[in-house]
């Protein structure tokens, strides 16, 4: 059964920095992309950072580029997302997700990051 468990989500101040972690397991988890999003209340859900299979290739939207890094660790099963500048409009809660054919998409349940003073 696949399991993604989101943790280091809190409350931080404008410009500060947070770390969210995701450990997976129930699959390849070297086979797989990963990903990160977050959907802000009252706001779609947002794709925000994919990280390749290996670690070789990412990419990031616009809204956090520059600021946010998407890294993974394939002997721990774990995917992070570093950020730093945080603004209030980061303020969501944040998803992992990957996608397993033919199981289709699989969701953490999410952790909450709030940006404020």
């Amino acid at each position: 059964q696949v399991h993604l468990v989101e943790s280091g989500g809190g409350l931080v101040q404008p410009g500060g920095s947070l770390r969210l972690s995701c450990a997976a397991s129930g699959f390849t988890f070297t086979d797989n992309r990963m990903s990160w999003y977050r959907q802000a209340p009252g706001k779609e859900r947002e794709y925000i950072a994919r990280i390749s299979n290996t670690g070789g290739s990412t990419w990031y939207s616009d809204s956090v580029k520059g600021r946010f890094t998407i890294s993974r660790d394939n002997k721990k099963n774990t995917i992070a997302l570093q950020m730093n500048d945080l603004k209030p409009e980061d303020t969501a809660v944040y998803y992992c997700h990957t996608y397993l054919w033919p199981a289709g998409d699989h969701w953490g349940q999410g952790t909450q990051v709030t940006v404020s003073s």
